[in-house]
């Protein structure tokens, strides 16, 4: 194995993770504040993935593209917040669960009859599409580097948000005591809807960064939507730096299991049978680390604290 393959296996375990923590980081948000279970998650990361490539191809901008998606999985989340998820807040989980898991047929049904069964496809910025030279000699990606420093960026962004302005304030207060905030004049209602939009606008931006490097299809946001669960869980449900922590660790698990596991046992049972049996404890092999991880720290790596 070279120095080179193992830097950039690394490396895309890291942009894997940077885009599950774009995903995760809305959905503990809402969870921590709001308190609600929101399946439809992944379907506003397809929105934002749909509005990217779409506006994309009749701009022939990828960045104009890009701010589309934001602003189309923003606004396609406080419009559901507003209309459904409101209605919600007071209800058991299971009502929660069936009502988001509705929107997703509702969104994948509308995607498709907006713009067909086909898959879009979303280019690369040409000022992006080169490559970096890695120790070893390998080559790397410049936009998958993109995609790692604009995660970091929105990490710390978030942070900033959360600790140091009014809104994190109020952001904070509502994920502790939302009835004693509401007491004291803030209007819970605009809190969560501005709270559920920001989620959406980040699962929105993770779907049009990930659209550039695979098709951009219907359906596409609820394998990720499952990861994204793993990850708060193992993270810690409601907090910021768990949901980083959480996505790196399981970017990094999983791409780097599903690179070696596979040689590890083709070198013990033969390369076919291997091979097959190493892929198999790979898909496993989060869920196996979650099962350990929940096993000593029930509540996950970190406090609910954002």
């Amino acid at each position: 194995m070279s120095t080179a393959l193992l830097i950039e296996q690394l490396l895309n375990g890291l942009q894997f993770g940077v885009t599950l923590f774009l995903m995760a980081a809305g959905l503990t948000l809402i969870f921590g504040v709001m308190g609600l279970i929101n399946l439809a998650h992944g379907s506003l990361y397809m929105v934002g993935a749909f509005a990217c490539a779409a506006v994309a191809a009749a701009t022939g901008s990828f960045w104009i593209g890009l701010a589309a998606s934001l602003a189309a999985a923003a606004a396609a989340g406080a419009l559901v917040e507003i209309l459904v998820i409101r209605r919600l807040y007071d209800r058991d989980h299971l009502d929660q669960v069936l009502a988001t898991f509705a929107l997703i047929l509702i969104f994948s049904e509308g995607t498709r009859w907006l713009f067909g069964s086909f898959p879009l496809y979303l280019d690369i910025p040409s000022q992006l599409a080169g490559a970096v030279t890695l120790p070893g000699g390998g080559r790397y990606q410049l936009y998958r580097l993109a995609i790692i420093g604009v995660g970091v960026a929105v990490a710390v962004g978030l942070y900033l948000l959360i600790s140091k302005t009014r809104l994190g304030m109020r952001i904070r207060a509502g994920e502790s005591d939302r009835e004693m905030i509401g007491a004291l004049g803030v209007d819970i209602r605009t809190l969560y809807t501005v709270v559920f939009a920001l989620g959406a606008a980040l699962a929105g931006l993770a779907g049009a960064l990930v659209g550039a490097l695979q098709s951009v299809q219907v359906g596409m946001g609820e394998p990720v939507l499952i990861l994204a669960f793993v990850v708060i869980v193992i993270g810690g449900i409601g907090s910021i730096k768990g949901a980083l922590v959480g996505a790196v660790l399981v970017g990094m698990i999983d791409t780097m299991g599903r690179f070696l596991l596979p040689k590890l046992f083709a070198a013990m049972l033969g390369a076919s049978q291997g091979a097959s049996v190493g892929a198999a404890v790979a898909s496993m092999l989060i869920y196996i680390v979650m099962a350990l991880i929940l096993a000593f720290r029930p509540k996950g790596l970190f406090a609910a604290n954002a």
